[in-house]
């Protein structure tokens, strides 16, 4: 692929440059270190609150739950910062028209859309792995270590599942007339998820079914039907990425 090093580096710049890697990287951080401390004095709060009517209806916490938490809170705010950060962008380059002088040199479409791809990739992985780091130490303290390699396991299911929205919204960006579609896409087919997950045989191949897992992962099981799961997921990237370069190969820019 023509040129997909030096479009990549243009794109790392860019995210620097533009802040949107120390942002999405202190939000995921924030994340981490809030989700053990959230499982850990979320009883005590409501008792001091409530008062009496919530005495003994939360149960005391343990380690799992300071896992669930991280998982609940990356599946929320860390799905919406794939979006935002994947929706414009090839969108906003063909509405600025940057993609049109970019690709006037000699690079190729595949570069320019790799390029985008892989720093993508690149900064949904350094920020979850950011937020599952801060979180397993804060939940060392607060609760007790939890197996680093089946921790480890989870994080890298719980990128997977970022991994497939930001995709889809990569697709929609390439495919829509603006970036605004594209996030529209991307939020839709976290609310289709969603719904569709109530089909507890489907349920377990869907993105957010990855979140269940990795809870279950990181607690040192294998669930059944991982691999399954796991393959579809990555099926539904490389659809959506085939998707995308079929398209972009097409448009007249």
């Amino acid at each position: 692929m023509r040129g997909f090093r030096l479009l990549f580096g243009k794109e790392m710049r860019e995210l620097v440059r533009t802040a949107r890697l120390p942002v999405v990287l202190v939000v995921f951080a924030l994340l981490g270190l809030v989700s053990p401390v959230f499982a850990r004095y979320m009883r005590e709060i409501l008792e001091a609150v409530g008062g009496s009517q919530f005495q003994g209806l939360v149960p005391e916490p343990v380690v799992a739950d300071a896992v669930v938490q991280l998982t609940k809170n990356l599946g929320q705010f860390g799905v919406i910062m794939a979006v935002l950060v994947t929706m414009g962008s090839v969108a906003a380059e063909k509405e600025r028209g940057t993609a049109v002088f970019l690709l006037t040199k000699p690079l190729g479409r595949p570069a320019f859309l790799w390029a985008k791809v892989a720093a993508i990739g690149l900064l949904l992985a350094m920020a979850t792995a950011l937020a599952g780091a801060l979180c397993w130490a804060y939940t060392a303290v607060l609760f007790e270590p939890l197996p680093m390699l089946a921790y480890g396991a989870s994080v890298a299911l719980l990128w997977l599942s970022l991994a497939v929205f930001a995709a889809i919204t990569f697709a929609a960006s390439v495919v829509a007339p603006s970036a605004l579609v594209a996030g529209g896409v991307g939020i839709v087919a976290l609310l289709a998820a969603g719904f569709v997950s109530v089909a507890p045989d489907l349920a377990p191949y869907l993105p957010t079914g990855l979140w269940d897992i990795s809870n279950r992962v990181a607690m040192g099981g294998i669930p059944d039907g991982v691999a399954g799961s796991v393959a579809v997921n990555v099926a539904i990237i490389v659809i959506a990425l085939a998707l995308s370069i079929w398209s972009f190969r097409r448009q007249e820019l």
